[in-house]
């Protein structure tokens, strides 16, 4: 039988931010013309190389796809982690809009959309080219306010944001995240910034009118659809209507899943994109 699905070419691109930082990214794309393209926005500390199996499969769906690293992440660390400046609002403010540039350049023809995980959902009010997005997909995506979660994990999550990232900050200059399965080493901006806004209700909001003096997320009303699961202990219901109700005018269809409905004994706040887990939002 003659295999019918698109040929997949992928290849590797820098892309400059306005603060002048290059930030790694991978390209995926068919020979068929590309009308809908797609960038993922990765979770805290995520490199790309993670994404890779889901967008192989959108762009054998026909869809236009970029993945990235944030500053200071994977092949986009450029200097000593030490000193990497990067932070969570850097990198909502300056490498989600580049990187949307850049997509709207290797895919002129299409519509643009955007598939945020996590932290990439959550700091799309910071993005001022927010308009040329299409539709938002958001997966795993909430305030991770400590407070609302439940025991045990809770107090995991407390020792993480209020000893070892502090406390490795100040002795290392930079949070190793990776010792402890929490993703890549952060630079101590992000894991600062992180901590704070997962200490309050809100995530980011807690920072507006202080670090954050402009911000768009009473302007978004790009459509929406929020995908979240049972057995996610950071991004849980609670966590994710404390998320949404931060972009106040944004049209959400929240959807919240068991993970036995398509079969699976978990899913979590990664495996969605895991080559194993084959969820469709229905």
């Amino acid at each position: 039988m003659e295999n019918t699905q698109p040929q997949i070419a992928n290849y590797s691109l820098s892309i400059m931010t306005e603060r002048n930082r290059a930030l790694a990214a991978t390209v995926y794309r068919s020979k068929n013309e590309i009308k809908v393209a797609v960038m993922i926005a990765p979770a805290t500390g995520i490199k790309r190389q993670f994404y890779h199996n889901f967008a192989t499969y959108l762009a054998e769906q026909g869809f236009g796809v970029l993945t990235f690293d944030n500053e200071g992440i994977g092949e986009s660390l450029t200097t000593e982690l030490t000193k990497c400046d990067a932070s969570l609002i850097s990198w909502g403010r300056h490498d989600m809009p580049a990187i949307l540039d850049a997509l709207q350049d290797e895919f002129a023809a299409a519509t643009y959309h955007l598939i945020g995980h996590s932290a990439g959902g959550q700091l799309i009010g910071l993005m001022p080219n927010y308009k040329a997005i299409t539709s938002v997909f958001n997966v795993a995506c909430s305030s991770g306010q400590i407070s609302n979660m439940d025991m045990p994990y809770k107090l995991k999550a407390m020792g993480f944001m209020d000893a070892f990232i502090p406390l490795t900050n100040l002795a290392l200059g930079y949070t190793p995240a990776d010792k402890i399965g929490m993703g890549e080493p952060l630079p101590r901006g992000v894991a600062r910034q992180w901590r704070e806004w997962c200490n309050g209700a809100g995530y980011i909001k807690t920072a507006f009118g202080k670090s954050v003096q402009t911000h768009f997320y009473d302007d978004i009303t790009t459509p929406s659809l929020w995908l979240g699961f049972s057995d996610d202990e950071i991004a849980n219901s609670t966590n994710m209507d404390d998320m949404i109700r931060v972009f106040s005018k944004m049209p959400v269809e929240k959807r919240f899943f068991e993970p036995k409905e398509f079969g699976l004994n978990s899913i979590g706040h990664m495996r969605y994109f895991s080559r194993k887990t084959h969820v469709k939002a229905p």
